[in-house]
């Protein structure tokens, strides 16, 4: 038995089922795809917001970085600082200390200085009464002296000059007579009451003869007179002798007279005490 066909009406159902199906599966994919839409919107704003939240998040960590190098560098400048600050105060106490040291050496100096000052006035008052002793004593010598021979007082002593008046040779001779024994006796009993002194026997000869020769002569008799006053007990230490032949002439002339005075020997005493006391005393 064949099957009935539809009727028009449900056809009519059917097609408006169908239409009425398409329509609502176009809303549906319509609001689909707003709702897509709309959520791609929200993804990129929070793309862009995660976007900006991560800038943010580098840029503050880059501060924090930043804020940390800085603060290590004050540290280091502060540990610097206070570094300085213990150089300082440790320059400033040894500076104290040195100027400390400083003024006890000017203390120490003055005190030197006032004592070097004191034992210079002692050594100047020391040494003007060894010089006034000494001139005293080159005074008496002279005086006593000058009774026997010729004798003229000299910056640091006397010379006493023997010429043929009182010493008398022989030609060619060095040998002491007995009236110059006498003389020098008189003259070594003065000295060896006398202390601190030293005598220079020098020996002179006239203008005749060659230079060696009178030189030779000048000696031996100069040597006979210390040898003398040796003997009569003088120190062996006090004497120094020279033979000055005819360089140091009293006369040039050529006449008896002249010969006679140039052929002497000379005693030239020097007061020890004379020599080492400084003749002018620097002041205070």
């Amino acid at each position: 038995m064949p099957e009935p066909r539809p009727s028009a009406r449900t056809k009519a159902a059917v097609i408006l089922l169908a239409v009425v199906g398409v329509a609502a599966a176009a809303y549906v994919v319509h609001r689909t795809f707003r709702q897509i839409e709309q959520l791609n919107t929200r993804i990129d704003l929070l793309a862009v917001t995660v976007q900006q939240r991560t800038e943010e998040v580098d840029a503050a960590r880059q501060r924090a970085l930043d804020a940390e190098q800085s603060a290590r560098q004050a540290a280091a400048a502060q540990a610097s600082a206070e570094e300085d600050a213990a150089l300082a105060r440790l320059e400033a106490a040894g500076a104290g200390q040195r100027a400390v040291d400083a003024d006890q050496r000017a203390v120490d100096a003055e005190q030197t200085s006032l004592q070097a000052q004191a034992a210079a006035r002692q050594a100047r008052e020391e040494a003007a009464d060894i010089r006034r002793v000494a001139e005293a004593e080159m005074n008496r010598l002279t005086e006593a002296l000058g009774r026997i021979a010729d004798t003229r007082r000299t910056a640091l002593g006397l010379v006493m000059s023997l010429d043929e008046g009182y010493l008398k040779f022989d030609f060619d001779r060095a040998e002491l007579r007995p009236d110059s024994r006498e003389l020098l006796s008189r003259i070594a009993g003065i000295l060896y009451t006398a202390g601190d002194f030293a005598v220079t026997v020098s020996g002179h000869t006239d203008a005749r003869g060659s230079d060696s020769y009178n030189r030779d002569l000048s000696e031996r008799r100069a040597q006979a007179v210390a040898d003398y006053l040796i003997s009569a007990g003088l120190s062996p230490d006090l004497f120094t002798v020279e033979g000055l032949g005819k360089s140091q002439l009293l006369d040039p002339g050529s006449t008896a007279e002249a010969h006679s005075r140039n052929r002497r020997v000379e005693l030239g005493i020097v007061n020890a005490r004379m020599v080492e006391s400084p003749v002018a005393l620097p002041p205070d």
